[in-house]
């Protein structure tokens, strides 16, 4: 099966069983298989963390960020 005809394949699952395996295929890759990060992507997660240390109310759990992403979904 050619990349073509694997994404029409995929187009036709829901959009909450592409996340689970968008899930699955993530968590397939081993941490040390991952590219490094740019420096630019450093910046990015130093900014946000100190952003973090200076606020830490506006920080949500997990499971808040999947309820919100998954009630965008419906």
């Amino acid at each position: 099966m050619g990349r073509a005809e694997l994404w029409s394949e995929l187009m036709k699952l829901t959009p909450a069983e592409r996340i689970e395996l968008v899930q699955d295929l993530w968590d397939s890759i081993a941490q040390h298989d991952l590219p490094p990060l740019t420096d630019e992507e450093k910046e990015e997660l130093d900014r946000r963390y100190a952003e973090h240390l200076r606020d830490p109310s506006t920080a949500i759990t997990w499971e808040e960020l999947r309820a919100r992403l998954a009630s965008q979904l419906k």
